[in-house]
């Protein structure tokens, strides 16, 4: 504990400000709080030395490689995974209550494992590609997430499956598809839910929450074959789930950093709600499709209705606790994957009108509840739709220019009311 925290609390009790037991307790939580800040450092600096000590032994092989013969290639192979193995396993025997020895070791062993299996394959030239070594690596690597109760293989886990995915659909398209990483990422849910069932406010699930959500935001265009164009609907839904999981009672007392579905769910649908709007986008729109057989019966268009399917049953389990009396705009937005068969172009107003509500809803929530970040939200969801129709019409830039001004005195006017407000209140 600092000195000024114990120096502060020799003076509150010489002023019998607090009782020697509110100071006994208030010491012991520093002494607590210190611990974990030293075990957290201890952790970090562990991995990193893990991750530069296997990085530091690949460059010395590297260096001297051809100079060896094949049986000394074979044994400093072999040799990072055998002392990988050796760490983890004094790690579970004799440490497997300290979280920086297990993660060090595991992390270790999951670079080894991955070392050992490209320079085997060089040594004995054994044919492969990118895609094959990380599914390999990463399939040899998921146990240790069980084993060594490991979340940074976790994590470095969901790295590589997405790496996998995207190198073999997005790099290698169209000649090859991903459809494996749906059941790679399978293989972590049960440690991601067992880490937000022990401890959810944690950093591992903090990084937890971001990681598998970008993976599925990333991958999911991995199911892109032939209607590209039809991506948009379950990407749409995609969002509303993540918004429908952000707004669930587990994660709304979250903090908002932790809500990793919320942020991006919105951010999403608001995304695609403003690309919408414009009339050129329904230009590249399902009407372009080549058949409706194509259309209806195409791996985009099957994906985007069982998402959106799913985003109903999420919209009726999150209203039906209320008896639907608390519906917000957001929880309609999944319905916007219907509205598009009737006339794309038309839907463009569409769009506008739901963009204009949320700004409008946002100004008021935050009103009311007294916050400057909604309702600055709120404005800048206004903002940036004004600007995105400055692209479809033809007004002057004098015109432009005092719409702009007008913003930014509203955006001056509303928070000087609501912070003088909340002086007034304060007094």
């Amino acid at each position: 504990m600092s000195p000024k925290i114990t120096n502060d609390l020799h003076d509150l009790l010489k002023d019998n400000i607090i009782t020697a037991e509110t100071a006994e307790k208030i010491k012991a939580y520093y002494s607590q709080k210190e611990s974990g800040s030293e075990h957290k450092l201890y952790l970090i600096f562990g991995v990193l030395g893990a991750i530069l000590i296997g990085l530091g032994v690949v460059l010395v092989f590297a260096h001297n490689w051809d100079n060896l013969s094949r049986l000394s290639k074979i044994i400093l192979s072999f040799l990072p995974l055998l002392i990988g193995q050796f760490a983890s396993g004094y790690s579970l025997l004799r440490k497997s209550e300290n979280n920086a020895w297990r993660e060090s070791s595991a992390v270790f062993l999951f670079f080894a494992v991955g070392t050992t299996i490209s320079l085997i394959a060089q040594v004995y030239n054994i044919p492969g590609d990118l895609s094959s070594f990380l599914i390999t690596w990463m399939l040899l690597c998921l146990p240790l997430v069980y084993l060594i109760r490991s979340s940074i293989v976790a994590l470095l886990y969901l790295i590589g499956i997405t790496y996998y995915a995207c190198n073999t659909n997005y790099f290698s398209y169209p000649n090859a598809h991903s459809y494996y990483y749906w059941l790679l990422i399978l293989g972590i849910v049960p440690h991601y839910i067992q880490l937000l069932r022990t401890n959810s406010q944690s950093n591992f699930t903090l990084f937890h929450n971001w990681f598998v959500s970008l993976s599925l935001l990333i991958c999911l265009g991995t199911i892109a074959h032939r209607n590209e164009n039809l991506l948009y609907l379950s990407y749409m839904s995609l969002f509303t789930i993540f918004y429908f999981i952000g707004e669930s009672s587990f994660f709304k007392n979250l903090k908002l950093k932790n809500n990793s579905y919320l942020i991006i769910g919105k951010l999403g649908i608001l995304y695609l709600l403003l690309l919408y709007s414009f009339k050129w986008f329904w230009d590249k729109s399902i009407y372009n499709t080549i058949s409706a057989k194509d259309t209806f019966f195409s791996t985009e268009f099957l994906t985007a209705f069982l998402l959106t399917l799913f985003a109903a049953v999420l919209f009726y389990a999150k209203n039906s606790k209320t008896k639907f009396k608390e519906i917000t705009i957001f929880d309609f937005v999944f319905l916007t994957n219907i509205l598009p068969f009737i006339s794309g172009y038309e839907f463009s107003l569409v769009a506008n009108g739901i963009v204009l509500a949320i700004g409008i809803a946002e100004i008021k929530r935050g009103n009311t509840q007294k916050h400057l970040g909604i309702l600055n939200f709120g404005l800048v969801i206004i903002t940036i739709l004004i600007t995105c129709r400055f692209f479809d019409t033809n007004l002057s830039f004098v015109i432009r220019g005092i719409v702009f001004i007008a913003i930014g005195f509203g955006f001056f006017a509303t928070n000087y009311i609501m912070l003088k407000n909340r002086n007034r209140n304060e007094k």
